[in-house]
């Protein structure tokens, strides 16, 4: 009888567990996550000499992964706002890059730096700076949310575009100049709490848990997901589409020039040529991993961070077990074409 009992409950929770994971994307994410945690935690081994020098490794390693995704973390959020309203942003790295550019030239302490040229210096120089570079991405993204709604091109083909014009020029006007950052500035990114350097992991939490609320509470978010589920019954609901598309672009725009902050305070320098270069398929991998629909109208910010997570992870996971580093971008491609396939399972279902 208690065999019977056993085997009922066990099929209960079985049945259960597949409707959660085929009907409820940010369940099927966590659970992705749990295991990925589970793997780096075995990845990482137990041969220590004490159960506190395994936690020091072991928490370490988590810090150095969220600090390492924070900056794409970031960009993936407007990358998830973007998809949600049926779109798509190609552009995300090449913006990175020209508002990297725009903000070590403005504090460059060398003779070119624009801002010691006009006598301002140390924290004032910093604050106009940072100033200017979010709204010169949020310039960016606006403008590719011009092309896409004024001019009436694909998303795909105008940031298409966009990526290579914004990458090209601001190669074209760096090359042969090389900025150097004051060491005062790297201390946005470089602060430390306690023994560890978290100020992007902090930005990136803080600006998530803004974009949470502003997707479950202010209209914005529900026009996102109105404008993304169906255009036309959005316009005839009242919503502006257009205003709404501008508005997710340049969202993204603003959000990709705090992660230039991060990175050019991290490091203390920008690689023109490569740097950003994969950012936007780790975005889109991360908020479709995450649960947010290639065909637009759902996602959330908390299935976009679970996303950013899973992929941190298996990036680290990869470099403990020691995948050459070509490959590790296979592993990426795989894990969103799974991700594809199992929304169109969950569509049919």
């Amino acid at each position: 009888m208690n065999n019977k009992k056993q085997s009922r409950s066990l099929n209960s929770f079985f049945n259960w567990f597949l409707h959660k994971w085929s009907s409820e994307p940010i369940f099927s994410t966590a659970v992705a996550l749990v295991i990925m945690i589970i793997l780096q935690t075995l990845a990482l081994g137990f041969d220590y000499a004490s159960i506190g020098e395994w936690f020091f490794t072991w928490s370490n390693n988590w810090v150095n992964i969220l600090r390492n995704s924070a900056a794409v973390g970031l960009i993936a959020l407007g990358m998830s706002f973007v998809i949600m309203s049926a779109g798509i942003d190609l552009s995300v790295g090449s913006t990175l890059v020209a508002v990297g550019a725009v903000l070590m030239m403005l504090i460059d302490r060398g003779p070119n730096g624009i801002l010691i040229n006009l006598g301002i210096t140390g924290l004032p120089a910093f604050f106009l700076a940072v100033i200017i570079s979010l709204f010169f991405g949020y310039f960016l993204g606006n403008l590719n949310g011009l092309f896409i709604t004024k001019g009436g091109i694909p998303p795909f083909v105008v940031t298409l575009a966009t990526m290579k014009l914004y990458r090209s020029v601001t190669q074209h006007f760096m090359q042969g100049y090389n900025p150097r950052v004051p060491m005062d500035f790297l201390a946005i990114s470089g602060f430390e709490i306690g023994e560890y350097r978290i100020m992007p992991i902090i930005y990136w939490l803080i600006i998530a848990g803004i974009l949470y609320f502003v997707s479950k509470r202010v209209t914005f978010g529900r026009q996102i997901i109105a404008v993304g589920s169906n255009q036309r019954s959005a316009n005839l609901s009242g919503v502006n589409v257009d205003r709404v598309k501008r508005r997710v672009y340049a969202l993204t725009g603003l959000l990709v020039a705090v992660a230039a902050i991060i990175q050019v305070s991290r490091i203390g320098s920008m690689d023109f040529a490569n740097a950003g270069s994969g950012y936007e398929m780790d975005a889109i991998a991360a908020a479709v991993v995450g649960g947010t629909s290639m065909s637009g109208g759902r996602g959330t910010v908390m299935g976009t961070i679970f996303g950013v997570l899973i992929i941190g992870l298996m990036n680290n996971l990869l470099n403990l077990i020691g995948v050459p580093p070509f490959l590790r971008e296979a592993f990426k491609g795989l894990i969103l074409l799974g991700a594809v396939l199992m929304q169109k399972k969950q569509k049919a279902n």
